[in-house]
């Protein structure tokens, strides 16, 4: 799996690329042009995930909002319990 950083919005709010709906097969796909994918940090077969966005929008992230969810949650609990993971850790 490809290791993803986060990337800076265009400055000037306005949109990154375009991508046209097409027919691959019995579905529907998108074909990303080589200069968004870099710009991404994406790959071929690499997994992103879709988000609503207030306005209709969608978002696309390489980050899985649940498993941000999750961490954020162990997180919290690592810091709760810091001295009895730190005893087991012994």
């Amino acid at each position: 799996m490809t290791q993803h950083k986060k990337i800076a919005s265009d400055p000037r709010g306005g949109p990154v690329g375009s991508v046209k709906l097409k027919k691959i097969g019995n579905s529907t796909g998108f074909l990303l042009p080589k200069e968004m994918m870099a710009r991404l940090n994406l790959a071929t077969g690499d997994t992103f995930y879709a988000t609503l966005v207030p306005g209709g929008g969608i978002k696309l992230t390489p980050y899985d909002p649940k498993f941000e969810q999750a961490m954020k949650v162990a997180r919290r609990g690592m810091k709760i319990y810091r001295n009895a993971l730190a005893e087991l850790a012994k």
